[in-house]
């Protein structure tokens, strides 16, 4: 059959993402993925420049998504799928361009850990994350901001006619960049080639990170192999050691089961050896990923054998659902690390995943030597290194086709923006105006007239612009009226913020309530002073935050899902979290006491509330709490609150629902 691509649906168990959080990120990313300066002298030189490069202040300009929960009802998801005689392929472009399978037809075997629920949790740089399926992490080290936001997709002309790509685009607001994911699948291959894109428009350098993800099944029996010898072993400890392949410790780490903790193991991929990962079962059956020699890292990542571990992944699916360890591929040797990308320059390669069969007995040997030589020879049989480069060297002319026909699926207007700011001419991702939307409607207006319309009174100012440009044309720009005023200096703020100039930046909130408080900015002035140290104006700053918050909001509509119940929330937590640290548990309840009913009985509330009993002295009623249960739906990876909190409260042994313990116990 000549290759197709359709829209279609899935219909599963699904999460609602709730609304984004409006209150602007100005924290640093809390990410367990960081060496200190000790670690890093230890690395070799080019791997500790890398490791120091470009590291995020946060996750500006993104908003937070957080307002999930883990109440899953059947909804249908909307999918495209790709597929000819040996492959079907299905992509979620609502949710990162995932792809959520990879069916091997002749076989009827499904090649990827394909998740059957959809339910966020707090792994992505902004939060809402999901696991399963392939997803393609561009940005920083972590996992993507767009992993729950939708791309732009569009059919492209195959290269020579051969089958079909399907392209899907979007501006990585991060490092400020487009990239570019295309699927092609030619009519009678059995691998799925991904070419990727990224480029640079501006004259500035700019730092720039891929790691593509695999989900794939885990069992007792199932081995990952990659050309290596070596290995750069990294978990929550945040150590980075060079460790021997296969074996460490007495224990065969290719064995996703074997590991106890989760862990990452950065393979050390010799310079010309091919380049190419997999994951295969008992019978030596099982998924196989290569590519062109500039994606060179490749990584097992596990969950491990211990409590924590298993907890996590029950968290991300549901009961009896099969475990999975992630095999990935990057541009760096470790996640750890970003790259330079010079002003006008771009970056490209192609993947290829497929099916592999090898002789299990050889595979599952105790000759590491013998099973991934065995393995390489097996992946050149049914796709040789040279028809790797040879489909790169098809693809790349193609890069630039536009898209032909109706757009499949549509991303955000980020893009559109900036385009229409700079000019940008970037052939085959078109960012068109039309794609502009609520978002970008005031940032469009400051273009073109330089005002910055305001926003509602009442409501959360909408997201905040903070490249160089952007804060340039803040500096110069004029507001209408004093809420044009207070909202120009709050935005203002948030990009100085962004570019490391703080003082200014509480300046400029300082303006914006200089006539009378306004909880926005009051909020970020209180945040700022816990970032500085100055726990107890910080705790009286958004105390009268949260106060001018429910004053100004009391009208407003705060239902589950509801824009201004996400701000309250999201100022709630802040408070609270705020009062307990300047050691005011009785304003911290008062503050959860305030918040609607369905708000309150979320878990990370119910988790605050035992804090603040246990700062009063009322242990008896904060360890009610944990036995009555609740579940911490935006529980972080690596967070170990849950687990702190009841080692204050009791010496008893911690329930399994509680524990998410990602690394041994200190001591």
């Amino acid at each position: 059959m000549p290759t197709t691509v359709r829209r279609s649906t899935l219909t599963l168990p699904v999460a609602p993402l709730g609304p984004e959080n409006p209150l602007p990120v100005l924290a640093p990313p809390a990410d367990a993925h960081t060496l200190d300066e000790d670690e890093r002298a230890a690395l070799p030189e080019q791997m500790a420049r890398q490791v120091g490069y470009g590291p995020l202040r946060s996750v500006l300009p993104t908003r937070l998504r957080d307002g999930y929960g883990r109440e899953r009802r059947p909804a249908a998801l909307d999918t495209l799928v790709l597929e000819n005689a040996q492959l079907r392929v299905t992509v979620l472009p609502g949710l990162g361009g995932r792809i959520g399978s990879l069916f091997h037809k002749p076989s009827g075997r499904e090649l990827l850990y394909t998740n059957p629920v959809f339910q966020p949790a707090d792994f992505a740089l902004n939060g809402a994350w999901y696991s399963g399926g392939i997803e393609w992490n561009i940005g920083a080290t972590g996992h993507t901001t767009l992993s729950c936001a939708p791309l732009h997709a569009a059919e492209v002309p195959a290269p020579g006619g051969d089958g079909v790509v399907l392209r899907l685009w979007e501006w990585e607001r991060l490092r400020d960049v487009p990239f570019q994911v295309d699927l092609w699948l030619p009519d009678a291959s059995e691998f799925l080639y991904v070419g990727v894109r990224l480029r640079n428009p501006h004259h500035r350098t700019v730092p720039v990170y891929w790691w593509s993800n695999i989900a794939v099944p885990e069992a007792e029996d199932t081995r990952v192999l990659a050309p290596a010898e070596e290995s750069w072993h990294f978990a929550y400890e945040r150590r980075l050691r060079r460790t021997p392949v296969p074996e460490w410790e007495g224990t065969d780490r290719t064995y996703p089961l074997r590991s106890e903790f989760p862990a990452d193991y950065f393979y050390e991929v010799p310079e010309d050896e091919r380049k190419w990962i997999a994951s295969l079962d008992g019978h030596g059956r099982g998924l196989v990923q290569t590519s062109t020699d500039l994606l060179r890292g490749r990584k097992l990542f596990v969950w491990g054998s211990g409590p924590g571990g298993r907890r996590w992944q029950q968290w991300l699916t549901e009961p009896g659902t099969p475990g999975y360890a992630e095999i990935q591929a990057g541009l760096a040797r470790t996640q750890l690390e970003h790259l330079p990308l010079e002003g006008g320059e771009s970056l490209a390669w192609l993947e290829a995943y497929g099916p592999l069969a090898a002789d299990p007995g050889v595979v599952h040997g105790a000759d590491w030597a013998a099973a991934r030589a065995h393995t390489a020879e097996r992946l050149e049989a049914v796709l040789p290194r040279s028809a790797v480069e040879d489909a790169y060297a098809r693809w790349l002319p193609c890069a630039d086709a536009e898209p032909v026909g109706e757009r499949l699926a549509s991303g955000s207007g980020w893009g559109a923006l900036e385009v229409a700011r700079a000019g940008f001419a970037l052939p085959g991702t078109p960012f068109d105006a039309g794609t502009l939307g609520p978002q970008q409607q005031p940032w469009a207006a400051l273009l073109e007239s330089g005002k910055l319309p305001a926003g509602p009174g009442d409501e959360p100012p909408g997201p905040t612009l903070v490249a160089p440009e952007w804060r340039e044309l803040l500096e110069s720009a004029s507001a209408e009226g004093p809420e044009g005023g207070r909202e120009l200096d709050f935005h203002l703020g948030v990009a100085q913020w962004h570019a490391g100039d703080r003082s200014q930046a509480v300046r400029s909130w300082e303006r914006a309530v200089a006539a009378e408080p306004w909880w926005p900015a009051l909020r970020c002035l209180g945040v700022a002073d816990g970032l500085e140290g100055h726990d107890v104006r910080a705790a009286e700053r958004l105390l009268a935050a949260v106060h001018d918050a429910h004053a100004r909001l009391a009208h407003k509509e705060t239902g589950p899902g509801s824009p201004v119940a996400a701000a309250l929330a999201a100022l709630a937590r802040e408070a609270a979290t705020a009062l307990l640290r300047a050691g005011r548990a009785a304003d911290a309840e008062a503050v959860l006491d305030a918040l609607p009913g369905h708000a309150r009985d979320r878990g990370r509330f119910r988790l605050l509330r035992a804090r603040a009993l246990l700062a009063r002295g009322q242990r008896d009623a904060a360890r009610a709490l944990f036995d009555e249960g609740f579940d911490v739906a935006d529980l972080r990876e690596g967070e170990e609150t849950l687990s702190d909190t009841w080692a204050e409260l009791t010496d008893d042994p911690l329930p399994d629902r509680y524990d998410f313990r990602m690394r041994p116990a200190a001591g």
